[in-house]
């Protein structure tokens, strides 16, 4: 699938009929991501060579000369996602739910999230780097991995009056997709986003600060939560440290790291660096985590995230 729509988009960019790419889901879901079991029939070159297509394609959606508007129905996950939050324009609605349950798995989050989950506010992109925690479409608007959230009934008309407008004039297209939007959709009482922004940045850190990582390691950051835990009885807070502590130790580490590097390098950069680490961990030489979790985790995650 990367294959075609690298080719896909290579031809659109120099079509000068071509003003505006709109990228969907086909179904129910935008994209859970790619198919991870076939990681374990491959050898680790070729292996590679499926990451290669699968980082130049988000490269380019990263880059794109053209305007692009993502239109985010149901799940967008793992490798999906980067279909989806690479492009200018990312709309969302209602029923979608967002998801990087790779240190789970055995992986870390790739396909450019150490550029863009390192550019959320404070911390919040290494706790959802690091737990897999799900997002609806407002904590994605909140927390700016949405551009816009429009609600479901609305997701069609916006969708035919881009197309009529016949123009990739950034302004309007803006414009456009304004008209239809909730410029505040309701977060749930019980928000991700809301229930971070409490605990890390007004409990432990000023919202925005950047500490050296001696300061705030994973071991700290899980020794504190657990602290408050225990005098708060917090479900919330408990659920992050048992996710934390099921996820694979050595995938935690490399995401914090990645993450942190990724605040400090342009998303070319960060590609090139998580190619060479997603051939690292094919390759199994250091660290075998990624072959010892069982598929049906993968499997059984994405069923879950359907049927919420």
């Amino acid at each position: 699938m990367a294959s075609q729509i690298l080719e896909l988009y290579n031809a659109y960019e120099e079509d000068p009929s071509v003003k505006l790419v709109i990228i969907k889901g086909e179904g129910k879901a935008f994209c859970a991501g790619g198919a991870i079991s076939v990681l374990f029939n491959v050898s680790w070159k070729e292996a590679a060579i499926l990451f290669s297509t699968a980082y130049t394609l988000d490269y380019l959606i990263a880059t794109y000369a053209k305007t692009q508007v993502s239109l985010i129905k149901g799940i967008v996950m793992g490798g999906g996602a980067a279909f989806a939050v690479h492009g200018r324009f990312r709309v969302v609605t209602d029923d979608t739910v967002f998801a990087m349950p790779k240190t789970a798995l055995g992986l870390f989050p790739d396909v450019g999230a150490s550029y863009y989950l390192s550019r959320l506010p404070g911390f919040f992109g290494e706790y959802v780097g690091l737990t897999g925690a799900r997002l609806d479409g407002a904590e994605m608007l909140a927390c700016g991995l949405a551009t816009h959230f429009v609600p479901l009934e609305k997701f069609s008309a916006l969708e035919d009056a881009l197309c009529k407008a016949n123009t990739g004039d950034p302004k309007i297209i803006n414009n456009i997709i304004r008209d239809f939007s909730n410029k505040n959709p309701k977060l749930k009482e019980k928000s991700q986003v809301f229930r971070y922004i409490f605990f890390v940045c007004n409990c432990e850190n000023p919202p925005g600060k950047l500490m050296r990582p001696h300061q705030y390691t994973l071991k700290h950051n899980v020794h504190c939560k657990e602290e408050e835990a225990d005098k708060n009885k917090d479900d919330w807070i408990s659920w992050t440290i048992k996710t934390i502590k099921k996820a694979s130790p050595t995938s935690l580490k490399n995401s914090l790291r990645s993450i942190r590097t990724g605040r400090l390098q342009g998303v070319g950069q960060c590609l090139i660096r998580e190619y060479r680490m997603s051939c690292t961990v094919i390759r199994g030489k250091v660290c075998r985590d990624f072959f010892e979790v069982p598929i049906y985790y993968f499997i059984s995650s994405i069923k879950r995230l359907q049927s919420t």
